[in-house]
C-alpha cells in the first residue's frame, strides 16, 4: 500500500494531505465535541453507512449562498472537506479515488513497518464477496504448516487499522508459528466506514445471515474450504470495535466458532445507531440482553484505565455471555515485570473445564495488552494478550 502511494505522490503532495487531514481533524473535532466523549477507536460512519441518519437538506442561507456551499463541512462531509483543501492548494489528487482503492489516509499517518517472514511463512491477500459486499483479508500460512490439519484464528481490527498493523501489533503471526495455527485478517473498508471501524453499532450488522457479520463467518469458511482447517477448532478474536464485533461474530455463528476473544470490546447489541453507542463507550450498557446459550467459551481483556470505552463493558461482556449461572469464579492477580498488575478472573464448567476468563489490566488505557510499538494501539507493559489468549482457545478445545 505504501509503494503505490508513494508512486502516487511526492513528498510536498504528502505533506499537503497531511495538512489537509490536520486541518480537517481539528474542524471536525470542534464541531463535534459537545456531543462525543474522549475517544480513540470510534468514528461517525459515513451516511451511506447508516442509511436510517440520511443527512440534513442544506439550510434555504446556504443554498443561497454560492461561497458557502464551496467549502463543505467537515463534520458532516469529511472527505469532501479535505478534497477542497486539496483543491485550493493546487494539489492535483483525486482522494475519494484513493480511497476507493483502499489507499486510505491512515496509512499516510500510520505507516506499518514492514516485518520480515520466518522462511517457508506466507502472509497472503484474498478476497470474500457476498450478498452484503465485499472485505479483502490477509492470511498467515505459517513455515510450520506442511499439510496438516490446523487451528484457525479470524482477527479483527480496530479503527485506523488494517491487517498489517493489527498482525504487527499483537504479534499474533509470531505466536502462529509455536502454536501451529492459520490467522486471517479480514479488513474493514473505509467505503464502509470512514474511519474503518467495524460497524457493530449497526442493526442490520447484529443479525445472522446479513451485514457484516455474513462477511467475516463467509472468510473464515472460505478459508476452511481452500485449507485443511480443524473445524473445531476455530475462534475469533478483535479489539475494541473489532473486539465488538467479534462479540456479534461468535453469537450469531456459534456453529463456526469455537470460542471468542475479546480486547477493549463491547456486549453483543450494545447499540442501535452511534448515539447508542457513544452511550455504550462511555458508561456501559444499562440492561444487556443475554447473548447465546452460555456455552460457548470467551476471554476478555479491558485495561481499567479506559477512558475510550469503559471497563465496565468487559464486565457485561462476561456477565452477558455466562448467564450468571455458573459457580464461585476463581481470581488470581499478578505483575508483569517493571510493567502494569493485573487481575485474572476464571469461570469454570461444572467439569472443571474453563468457560470463560476475564483480565483486568490495571493502570492500562485502550490498547492491546502486551502488543509491540510496531504497530498502533499497544501497551507492552501488560500481560501478553494474544499468548494468553491462544493458551485459553487450546484449553476449551
Amino acid at each position: 500500500m505504501r509503494e503505490a502511494a508513494q508512486k502516487l505522490m511526492n513528498r510536498n503532495t504528502s505533506a499537503a494531505i497531511q495538512q489537509a487531514m490536520d486541518s480537517l481533524r481539528g474542524h471536525a473535532a470542534k464541531a463535534a465535541a459537545p456531543a462525543q466523549p474522549a475517544m480513540r477507536d470510534i468514528n461517525p460512519p459515513p451516511g451511506h453507512a447508516a442509511p436510517s441518519r440520511p443527512a440534513p437538506e442544506p439550510a434555504p442561507e446556504a443554498k443561497a449562498a454560492p461561497e458557502a456551499a464551496a467549502a463543505p463541512n467537515p463534520a458532516t462531509h469529511p472527505a469532501e472537506f479535505a478534497q477542497d483543501m486539496l483543491n485550493r492548494m493546487g494539489i492535483k489528487v483525486d482522494l475519494q479515488a484513493n480511497l476507493d482503492r483502499a489507499i486510505d489516509v491512515g496509512a499516510f499517518m500510520h505507516p506499518t513497518p514492514e516485518v520480515a517472514l520466518p522462511e517457508g511463512a506466507k502472509f497472503i491477500k484474498g478476497s470474500y464477496t457476498n450478498h452484503a459486499g465485499t472485505r479483502n483479508y490477509k492470511l498467515y500460512i505459517p513455515a510450520s504448516y506442511h499439510g496438516q490439519a490446523m487451528p484457525l484464528l479470524v482477527m479483527l481490527h480496530g479503527c485506523t487499522q488494517n491487517p498489517d498493523d493489527f498482525a504487527n501489533g499483537t504479534q499474533m503471526n509470531r505466536l502462529a508459528e509455536e502454536n501451529e495455527c492459520f490467522v486471517v485478517y479480514p479488513e474493514q473498508t473505509p467505503n464502509a466506514n470512514q474511519h474503518k471501524c467495524w460497524n457493530w453499532f449497526n442493526a442490520i450488522d447484529q443479525q445472522h445471515g446479513q451485514g457484516e457479520p455474513s462477511i467475516i463467518a463467509g472468510i473464515a469458511q472460505q478459508v476452511i474450504d481452500e485449507y485443511p482447517v480443524n473445524e473445531r477448532q476455530v475462534y475469533v478474536a478483535g479489539l475494541s470495535a473489532g473486539g465488538a464485533m467479534a462479540v456479534i461474530v461468535g453469537t450469531l455463528y456459534p456453529e463456526l466458532f469455537a470460542a471468542v476473544g475479546v480486547h477493549s470490546g463491547l456486549p453483543f447489541a450494545s447499540a442501535q445507531d452511534l448515539p447508542s453507542a457513544l452511550t455504550a463507550m462511555k458508561r456501559g450498557v444499562m440492561s444487556p440482553r443475554k447473548a447465546g446459550d452460555g456455552s460457548q467459551p470467551i476471554i476478555v481483556f479491558h485495561g481499567d484505565s479506559d477512558t475510550t470505552v469503559n471497563p465496565r463493558n468487559g464486565e457485561q461482556v462476561i456477565e452477558q455471555r455466562l448467564h450468571d449461572r455458573h459457580g464461585k469464579p476463581s481470581v488470581q492477580s499478578g505483575t508483569v515485570p517493571n510493567g502494569h498488575r493485573y487481575t485474572q478472573t476464571t469461570h469454570t464448567r461444572s467439569d472443571g473445564k474453563p468457560l470463560g476468563e476475564h483480565w483486568v489490566v490495571h493502570g492500562a488505557g485502550h490498547a492491546w495488552s502486551g502488543g509491540s510499538n510496531s504497530g498502533t494501539y499497544t501497551d507492552a507493559k501488560g500481560p501478553d494478550a494474544s499468548r494468553e489468549m491462544l493458551r485459553f482457545f487450546r484449553t476449551v478445545s
